[in-house]
């Protein structure tokens, strides 16, 4: 017997509204509304991948079988394992290896060339993510040691990992997620299959990039920003006689100050308190430390009697080896974006203080705790050794990381992802099976240990991925799928190349704005349906859809490979757009040409 949820649910399939079902409109609006919370960043992207999922269930959009199959579907699983062949490959020595032979060119073109096919080939089977975060602090120092400055190395990285990620269907959730839309078609998707328009993209696109090199732009990073503490700390003593002795810092209005804040207190006695409690009492030769705007800050000689100190001891030497200086980037689900750090509780929690922010290279004048912190943004924190990897897929630091050196596991993990490759290419296993026995593979041979795989799977990402299964889903069994598919189908006439043009562009576009896991998961059924309205071949729009949502190359927030060096750079957001927007349309007339001859329509 219905109970009276499920009746409800069967009558609501029934209203129409301006001749679409209410479940069309439900899904509608659902992808509507995550496109403008992922744009305004109010929520972290796991939550609102559980938020989707909620919401299509509960509106009955989705059955619950429907819903349930987005978590049990094998490439979730694939997702989760891919995690941990990353961590096997690194903590084996491969980055350290790949590393080593980036040699010592004397031109940026051909740094450029040493540098983008190394990680092009690393990010076809690894999470560029990964890639990224490792090579960021290698770039740094290799870029110092050729004298190329930075920025113009980081965007060539992001750059290649996102081309590296067409060529495999493990090269992003994406891929995966397409493939899996894929098989509604009655077959599967080879390993291989974007092999070859995925290489050739690649090669125009490292060689666009060199002759695009004059347009990579040379930015001041954050460490050049940061890096004399006499530039954002003021340091006043406090005379013996000042009638501040003997109050509590907010008492005396000495805590929270007229452009800027009050980061430690140095005792005669060397003790350094920090954070500074608003109870904590002054007392005669205290070194007050504040962070701000200098010349507001230096009129509390005048307010409160203060006088300079006679020489700065906030330097990175005079600290204890419990209190460092930390610098970190905002990543784009950190909790911390769209507030200031005067109204979380993250200083108190971690024992630390924020010294300065910077934003596109450029530290951010006034107090750094009242900045509104962006996706982005470089922190710099002074005090208590932060562990990062409490802090994962929130803040990325810039610590100097001290990659694993080569050696025999080196060569395992190599051998150990070739078995796994030619296992699932030549269809001796499925690629679930061949994932999970390479897995087992790098725990038994010790490339990584079991405390290693854990701290490398992305449960948010998995959950993002669910997530979008979830919404592909809803858009194929609504019948929207069919509806775009009609429609695009009629602007084409009976051009299918055209409905192909129509579906990559609007593809590419709109992967610079989301993640290209949502683009993919909204426009895959799209694609599937209009191949089969048009009666064409549906591998060549799979593949070229493939291709053009990870083609994210023109801003900073299309994709976390972008967003990775965007902090580290210290670029302005235009600085993607100068070189990335014609990659893009380069990358996108590329995609066309070559995948229809792979796979003629």
């Amino acid at each position: 017997m219905d109970t009276l949820y499920d009746s409800i649910l069967n009558d609501s399939s029934d209203v129409q509204l301006l001749h679409l079902s209410i479940f069309v409109w439900i899904t509608i609006f659902t992808i509507l509304g995550k496109i403008t919370i992922m744009l305004r960043g109010k929520l972290s992207g796991d939550m609102l991948a559980l938020g989707i999922i909620s919401f299509l269930l509960l509106t009955g959009t989705l059955s619950q079988d429907e819903a349930l199959s987005c978590f049990s579907s094998a490439n979730v699983i694939i997702v989760g394992v891919l995690f941990v062949l990353a961590a096997g490959l690194v903590h084996a020595g491969v980055i350290h290896w790949m590393s080593r032979r980036l040699g010592n060119p004397d031109s940026l073109g051909k740094a450029i060339f040493k540098l983008m096919p190394a990680v092009a080939t690393m990010s076809s089977f690894l999470s560029s993510n990964t890639i990224i975060a490792l090579f960021i602090n290698v770039l740094k120092i290799w870029g110092k040691k050729i004298n190329i400055p930075p920025s113009q190395l980081l965007i060539p990285l992001s750059y290649a990992a996102s081309m590296g990620s067409m060529c495999t269907i493990i090269g992003s959730p994406a891929n995966l997620l397409i493939s899996d839309f894929y098989s509604i078609t009655g077959q599967n998707m080879r390993f291989f299959a974007p092999l070859i328009p995925g290489v050739v993209c690649t090669i125009v696109g490292i060689l666009s990039i060199i002759f695009m090199r004059k347009h990579l732009p040379v930015r001041k990073s954050p460490e050049e920003s940061f890096e004399s503490s006499k530039n954002y700390t003021v340091e006043l003593l406090v005379p013996t006689e000042c009638s501040c002795v003997g109050m509590t810092v907010e008492e005396a209005n000495l805590l929270n100050v007229t452009g800027g804040h009050l980061i430690e207190i140095v005792r005669f006695d060397r003790e350094i308190i920090s954070p500074v409690p608003a109870d904590e009492f002054i007392i005669g030769g205290d070194r007050l430390v504040y962070t701000g705007k200098i010349q507001d800050i230096l009129q509390l000689r005048i307010s409160h009697g203060l006088v300079n100190a006679t020489h700065h001891v906030f330097r990175v030497e005079e600290l204890s080896k419990n209190r460092k200086l930390q610098m970190a980037s905002v990543s784009s689900d950190s909790y911390l974006i769209g507030k200031s750090m005067a109204h979380t509780d993250f200083e108190e929690r971690n024992g630390v203080v924020l010294v300065a922010v910077a934003r596109e290279g450029e530290r951010i004048s006034g107090s750094p705790r009242e900045a509104v912190i962006k996706t982005g943004d470089t922190l710099l924190f002074e005090g208590a050794k932060m562990n990062p990897v409490h802090f994962e897929n929130e803040l990325h630091f810039f610590d100097k990381i001290a990659l694993p050196q080569e050696g025999r596991k080196t060569h395992i993990s190599l051998l150990i992802i070739l078995a796994m490759v030619m296992l699932s290419a030549f269809k001796v296993l499925p690629l679930l099976h061949s994932t999970l026995l390479a897995a087992i593979a790098m725990l038994a041979t010790k490339c990584c240990s079991i405390e290693q795989m854990q701290r490398a799977i992305n449960w948010k990402l998995i959950m993002i991925f669910a997530g979008s299964v979830c919404l592909g889903k809803a858009i194929e069994v609504t019948g929207l799928s069919v509806m775009i598919g009609k429609s695009v189908a009629y602007i084409s006439g009976t051009n299918a190349f055209l409905a192909l043009i129509l579906i990559c562009l609007f593809g590419t576009i709109v992967t610079e704005f989301i993640s290209n896991t949502t683009a993919a998961a909204v426009l895959i059924p799209i694609a599937l349906d209009t191949a089969n309205l048009m009666n064409v071949n549906p591998m060549t729009f799979a593949i070229a859809l493939m291709i053009s949502v990870s083609a994210s190359f023109a801003t900073p927030i299309g994709s976390e490979s972008n967003l990775l060096v965007y902090g580290p750079g210290g670029y302005k957001f235009t600085d993607f757009l100068r070189v990335g927007l014609p990659l893009n349309f380069i990358i996108l007339a590329t995609n066309l040409l070559v995948t229809t001859l792979v796979y003629p329509l």
